[in-house]
């Protein structure tokens, strides 16, 4: 079965503080809810804890990191789920679901197995 990466786009913020108990409650009732369809999944910390990676130079060139993320943005990558899902009307009816679609937005993507693939 396929699967889709919801990739949670909301407010930078640090979900794991007392004032946003509510909503991290809601993660929870969804979590619940579509535990038949997760495979995976994480809240990230606020995109200032970011380390950005390139290799200048190609492989094994040297790596550069900065600090932060790689674009600002209002509304930063803050979590996503990896959905087992039929089809991709399944896993967009599932991203509907998340807190972060009612004032955010959720991308939904296919994931590529590359295992399935042979290589």
């Amino acid at each position: 079965m396929p699967q889709y990466a919801a990739l949670i786009y909301a407010a930078d913020v640090d979900w794991s503080r007392p004032e946003f108990a509510d909503v991290t409650k809601e993660y929870g009732a969804f979590g619940e809810a579509a535990a038949a369809v997760i495979r995976g999944g994480a809240a990230l910390y606020p995109t200032g804890t970011a380390t950005t990676v390139r290799v200048q130079g190609g492989k094994g060139g040297d790596v550069v990191t900065t600090d932060g993320p790689y674009a600002e943005t209002k509304e930063a990558l803050t979590g996503f789920y990896l959905l087992e899902c039929a089809d991709l009307d399944e896993a967009v009816k599932w991203a509907a679901q998340l807190p972060g679609a009612w004032d955010g937005a959720i991308e939904v993507r296919p994931v590529i197995d590359f295992g399935a693939q042979g290589g």
